[in-house]
């Protein structure tokens, strides 16, 4: 069979499960390949031995299962950066570069220290210090497995100096920060998608919340203060119909400067606030 023969084929079987089925064939196939996707279609009417096609086929028919591509192929790309990923932690996804993209037009100094909680993969800590060598970024997380994968990403990425440390929320945290940054859990149990697409796979721990989704967005911005510098700034992810309950909870709390900020699908996906000058934690 050639490769655009495979290609076809696959997409077909997996358009029942995927809203980026060509994608998926294209990254399973060169990922079994070895090769990157512009090869594929350099060498689009190359015939693919058998060999080659024992290594594509159980692929295929994991993500034909349901299974996302990132625990499949182990690694996904976000920002600048190729992670690796596994099923103890969440796929980062590219809405969540909203956030990078808000942290980095923030007036901070220029040797700010920045912490990122439930890091999982190191994915914000990581993008961030990417930007910023002068920062000092650490991250947490309260799985171990996190920690470990974050720690590989960060030397995998030639980012050694940013630090990830086990703790549950702020815990074990100590110092202050001019900017706090999570993508915590924030999807309500009862919600449906939790039983659709890749989600299926991921850490329920990751992803839902109490509270309708809010307990733990709630708990950072009520501990945060504590750890935050005067002019510092909190940056929260959150679901899309949440946005305007985090921005309440940001200005009941004190923050000023409240805002949000549009994912890529135009949805408001991304909270945050400063901690005034003035303010008593």
């Amino acid at each position: 069979m050639r490769i655009d023969a495979w290609l076809a084929q696959a997409r077909e079987r997996l358009a029942a499960v995927s809203d980026s089925a060509r994608l998926d064939a294209e990254l399973l196939l060169a990922g079994a390949l070895q090769k990157d996707r512009t090869w594929l279609y350099t060498w689009a009417d190359r015939e693919l031995s058998s060999a080659e096609l024992a290594l594509a086929e159980p692929l295929l028919q994991r993500r034909a299962a349901g299974e996302p591509v990132a625990y499949i192929l182990g690694w996904r790309d976000f920002w600048s950066l190729r992670l690796q990923t596994e099923p103890s932690t969440l796929i980062p996804r590219p809405d969540t570069e909203t956030l990078i993209e808000w942290a980095l037009e923030l007036p901070l100094p220029a040797n700010s220290h920045v912490l990122d909680l439930g890091t999982g993969t190191g994915a914000i800590a990581l993008a961030l210090a990417s930007e910023q060598p002068s920062w000092q970024v650490s991250g947490v997380d309260q799985s171990a497995a996190a920690v470990a994968l974050a720690q590989r990403n960060a030397l995998a990425n030639g980012l050694p100096e940013v630090s990830f440390q086990a703790s549950d929320w702020f815990s074990t945290v100590q110092g202050q920060f001019d900017l706090i940054v999570s993508n915590p859990p924030y999807i309500d149990a009862a919600d449906p998608h939790l039983q659709q697409g890749d989600v299926r796979f991921e850490p329920a721990s990751a992803l839902v919340a109490g509270q309708q989704g809010l307990q733990d967005l709630a708990t950072i911005i009520e501990q945060a203060p504590v750890y935050l510098r005067a002019g510092g700034w909190l940056l929260l992810e959150h679901g899309w119909q949440q946005a305007d309950a985090v921005c309440t909870l940001l200005q009941a709390r004190g923050f000023v400067q409240v805002a949000n900020r549009r994912d890529m699908g135009s949805q408001p996906r991304i909270s945050g606030g400063c901690w005034p000058q003035q303010a008593i934690a």
